[in-house]
């Protein structure tokens, strides 16, 4: 029982169930770098890959944030927090899972191995850079939008411009959503002098520059089914992010109470039906 309540604790402590924000878009490259299935092998190393990625951003991202997170009431129950895990917990589990990224990155093929490294700077760098600049929504951004250029090295070894379109308009989608939800912290931020774009430039003009940041997301997802020469079948899915992302803006517009569900519900399902309108259009060609 304590080791399955240390499990539930860790599972907390990275938000395990928020991994479905980046891997649907691993496995639309990866899909579209074959146009078709790329084998079990590279299937299960992208899965473990990714979620060992994201543990590491998310423990390193709690582990040098305990202090901010301490007096946040939204955070300050948070595992890292309160006791239930310890710094020095903290710190192996973000070695291992540095650790198995890179052996995954290893196994499949060498420039993922080689990009592995500033893969993880990157990752880490988020939880620092909003000490310095408000540009740290943008950098989380990109720690998220580098999962489609993983996903189709992986696969072909190469980065083909079509998912250079990927990347950007992923990273501006989440930098986006990130901006809606650092509303909620904006007083903590100013508070303990954390540069997050609402503590800097206020609420009004937050949500201009991610209703911004999702337009160039559209137009960078454009440029992607384009590039690849993606039919009717992902054009109707284009459509559905459209409608998607517009009612995401609309409801935190609307009250601030509804960010959570438009940060959780509906980017969570974005991804998976972008990811099924991809495999539908490859079957129907």
């Amino acid at each position: 029982m304590q080791f399955l309540q240390k499990v539930r604790d860790f599972r907390e402590l990275v938000m395990f169930e928020h991994s479905i924000f980046s891997m649907p878009f691993i496995f639309i490259a990866m899909i579209t770098a074959t146009q078709g299935w790329f084998g079990f092998k590279l299937l299960l190393f992208g899965v473990i890959a990714s979620i060992s990625a994201r543990n590491f951003a998310m423990a390193f991202n709690r582990f040098v944030d305990r202090k901010f997170d301490g007096t946040n009431p939204r955070t300050k129950g948070r595992p890292s927090v309160d006791g239930r895990i310890s710094p020095k917990a903290m710190l192996l589990f973000i070695v291992v899972n540095a650790l198995i990224f890179i052996a995954m990155a290893y196994a499949i093929n060498p420039l993922c191995f080689y990009l592995s490294f500033p893969i993880l700077i990157i990752l880490a760098s988020y939880s620092l850079m909003k000490r310095f600049s408000s540009a740290a929504h943008l950098v989380l951004g990109l720690s998220l939008g580098l999962a489609p250029i993983a996903g189709v090295v992986a696969v072909s070894g190469e980065i083909p411009l079509w998912s250079v379109y990927l990347c950007i308009g992923v990273s501006f989608w989440v930098a986006g959503f990130d901006l809606l939800y650092a509303l909620q912290d904006i007083e903590h931020d100013k508070k303990e002098g954390l540069y997050s774009v609402p503590s800097v430039f206020g609420v009004q003009k937050t949500l201009w520059i991610s209703r911004i940041f999702h337009t160039l997301t559209l137009i960078f997802w454009a440029l992607f089914v384009k590039e690849a020469n993606f039919g009717l079948w992902m054009w109707i899915g284009f459509v559905v992010a459209v409608a998607a992302l517009c009612f995401e803006q609309y409801l935190v517009s609307k009250h601030f109470r509804n960010i959570p569900r438009a940060f959780f519900t509906i980017n969570g399902y974005l991804g998976i039906a972008f990811l099924g309108f991809c495999i539908v259009d490859l079957i129907d060609k």
